[in-house]
């Protein structure tokens, strides 16, 4: 037999011994006391809960937050990305016309 089991048994045994010799009304006030305490502990773990379930709404909703805004970048960095392709494109051809512009100007100069 463990010892919570017996200190268990001990107290039911001191209850049922004491209840013939001794009043039960100041034990029924404590055990009173003891549900108001209950029914205050209760109240404030419920709003413990609350307070714990909105903190967990308001993480939630700032991880969609971020989700959006990490998508929003890797639009912009894509974009960003065509942009550059668009450019060295057009750096190319720019490049190349003004080679054939060289070319043009150095055959004419030579004639």
């Amino acid at each position: 037999m463990d010892k919570t089991m017996f200190v268990k048994l001990a107290a039911a045994a001191a209850v049922f011994a004491l209840a013939g010799c001794t009043d039960l009304k100041p034990l029924q006030a404590d055990i009173d006391s003891l549900k108001t305490q209950v029914g205050k502990l209760q109240t404030e773990v419920d709003a413990a809960k609350a307070s714990a379930d909105a903190a967990a709404r308001a993480a939630s909703a700032a991880q969609a937050s971020s989700n959006q805004a990490a998508s929003a970048a890797a639009g912009a960095q894509s974009t960003a990305n065509q942009a550059l392709a668009a450019a060295q494109a057009a750096q190319s051809s720019v490049d190349a016309t003004n080679e054939k512009i060289d070319r043009m100007f150095k055959k004419s100069v030579s004639k």
